[in-house]
């Protein structure tokens, strides 16, 4: 296996990333989470931006519409949505599949974790997070899981 932080993926502008790549020399922990714009759950947004700023920590969000069509937008009309309603300045990534026959590599690497209820499988619904340490450890949690509880 190689390490999650090395597994490449597309920004926005659908440049090569990695998580070691965006978060440089100063981050010493990512909290990874698949978005939407349009979910139940997409206040979260607030709080992902609140603990955002917390030195050696990146959080990377990665738009996804696999579940109930929930980001249809373009990436232009996604950042524009976040940047408004819920001053999102982290980074968030090109649209991607986190299940299913094109799942991209990096969930397909997450979803092998176990998550703190137990749960090890495909990405239930938007905003199931994942942080990871910068020795690639990774912890899993679920959707309804408070980002302020995770990060303490």
């Amino acid at each position: 296996m190689s390490n999650i932080l090395d597994i490449p993926f597309d920004d926005m502008d659908g440049n090569s990333q990695t998580l070691r790549k965006l978060g440089g020399s100063t981050t010493d922990t990512w909290l990874i989470v698949n978005v939407a714009s349009a979910c139940g759950m997409t206040k979260q947004y607030a709080d992902l931006q609140q603990i955002s700023t917390k030195e050696g920590l990146l959080v990377v969000g990665f738009p996804c519409n696999q579940f109930g069509g929930q980001e249809p937008g373009t990436h232009e009309e996604i950042c524009q949505f976040t940047s408004e309603t819920f001053g999102v300045d982290f980074p968030l990534m090109g649209k991607i599949e986190v299940k299913g026959e094109n799942q991209s590599a990096i969930y397909e690497e997450l979803t092998k974790t176990i998550g703190s209820d137990g749960y090890q499988g495909v990405i239930r619904w938007n905003f199931e997070k994942f942080l990871i340490d910068n020795r690639g450890n990774k912890t899993r949690f679920s959707s309804q899981s408070s980002v302020i509880d995770i990060i303490r």
